[in-house]
């Protein structure tokens, strides 16, 4: 049976209407920019993580890692926040910065990683490869909520994460160093009509 974690981990990433969630330990490859994500260069930086990410499936689905295992690699993930304070409907894209992300199964290695970015960084075909690394994050308690639709309507459904966090008495906190909140990539961007796109938003609440 193919691991699939729009299928066994539903409650983590879909959410018709701002939800509390907790949030386990998950390790990911990562790789942190600046910039208009419209640019040439976030699609290179996104295309360093993929082919990692599927030579190490494709590797396991072997069984490099002695567990010969097929699954759905994760979706696209992402952490923003802005160099000159700008947000809402005065965002600044050029300003944007940002942390994208692949999430790996447990049974991947920081020492199995390595050794598949080893191989691919010797075949030179991405400069960003050399750049991507390994990190283990716990987000814990998080609001979220699945947004539907273009990217620069997102505002719409921040305004009712915000509603709830008030009637609510919560208060968001910072996502990995200063980054103000997440966005998951249910569907890719790059093959999707701007309509259809579902983004998975999330604040991590203070405790």
């Amino acid at each position: 049976m193919k691991v699939d974690w729009s299928k066994q981990e539903k409650s983590l990433y879909f959410a018709k209407k701002p939800t509390l969630v907790t949030i386990p330990s998950q390790q990911f490859i990562t790789l942190s920019g600046e910039g208009n994500p419209n640019d040439a260069l976030f699609a290179e930086k996104i295309g360093a993580l993929f082919p990692i990410a599927y030579k190490i499936k494709m590797a396991i689905k072997k069984g490099a890692l002695k567990t010969a295992i097929d699954y759905r690699v994760y979706p696209l993930e992402g952490v923003w926040t802005t160099t000159d304070g700008s947000q809402g409907n005065n965002l600044n894209k050029d300003a944007l910065k940002y942390k994208i992300m692949l999430r790996q199964p447990e049974l991947v290695t920081k020492t199995f990683f390595n050794e598949i970015k080893a191989d691919l960084v010797a075949k030179n075909s991405n400069p960003y490869f050399s750049d991507v690394k390994w990190e283990i994050y716990e987000e814990g308690s998080a609001l979220q909520m699945v947004h539907v639709g273009p990217f620069d309507t997102e505002i719409n459904t921040f305004n009712q994460m915000e509603t709830f966090m008030a009637e609510n008495d919560l208060a968001k906190t910072v996502l990995m160093e200063d980054y103000w909140h997440r966005e998951i990539y249910l569907k890719d961007f790059r093959r999707t009509q701007p309509e259809k796109l579902q983004t998975l938003l999330r604040y991590k609440i203070r405790n």
